[in-house]
């Protein structure tokens, strides 16, 4: 059994994805980070060490988060500190940050550059009212939306949504053969590509649009009083 759970990395949803994998029963939780931004979220100066192109993404982010009440990657960290009060395994299933976008930008051609450029300059004054106008337009429509993404950014797209949804799902199937029920917190816009790429496979799935208005776990589950084994798995062997 697979649970996708779409998450937006600037709301306030750490209790929920709490509440969902404790729900599950998870065996294992996938993750849709790398080492690299796990350190970067978890220990002071890291973040300096990842390309600059992701550490100005990241500062929009943070701009965006506050005005949520919340903290850029929150529901990830929650999502690896519930597994380790579980006992259970984490993985990291997504590509490497630096890999990542020293491709993009090798790829990316100078118009698309330049658009890209202005939109995050643009993106610097987003209220929070226009981030829900425009997810509220991804969620009524995704398939529009992620074509008009493709027609504006097609590098952007192939490199940051399809090239990692190929990935992630490999990984998560490879979770899948190994743990048997496994938990994935994958950014909303991802969920729709990898949840196709597992057809074939048990797959339950959480959008963020259900995520938001889902109430926190009322009581922590019981813990277990044995020694905890807490492992990171960055990739399978083949």
């Amino acid at each position: 059994m697979i649970t996708l759970v779409g998450v937006g990395h600037v709301f306030q949803i750490s209790a929920q994805v709490r509440r969902i994998i404790y729900e599950r029963r998870a065996n294992a939780v996938c993750v849709e980070l790398d080492p690299r931004r796990y350190r970067a979220l978890t220990q002071e100066g890291q973040g300096a060490k990842l390309p600059v192109s992701y550490r100005l993404l990241s500062m929009l982010q943070k701009r965006i988060a506050r005005q949520f009440g919340s903290e850029v990657g929150q529901e990830m960290i929650s999502a690896v500190d519930t597994a380790k009060e579980m006992g259970v395994d984490t993985i990291f299933i997504d590509v490497d940050a630096g890999a990542m976008f020293n491709s993009l930008w090798r790829q990316m051609p100078l118009k698309e550059k330049v658009r890209l450029f202005l939109s995050g300059f643009i993106s610097m004054f987003t209220s929070k009212d226009k981030v829900e106008k425009e997810l509220e337009s991804f969620q009524e429509n995704e398939e529009a939306y992620m074509s008009a993404f493709e027609h504006h950014m097609p590098t952007l797209k192939k490199v940051l949504i399809d090239d990692r949804n190929r990935l992630m799902a490999s990984r998560i199937e490879m979770a899948d053969d190994r743990y048997g029920n496994v938990v994935a917190i994958i950014g909303d816009g991802h969920v729709e590509g990898i949840r196709k790429l597992l057809e074939g496979r048990e797959v339950q799935v959480t959008r963020l649009s259900e995520l938001r208005t889902m109430e926190p776990l009322a009581d922590d589950p019981e813990k277990g009083t044995g020694e905890v084994t807490f492992t990171f798995t960055t990739q399978f062997e083949e």
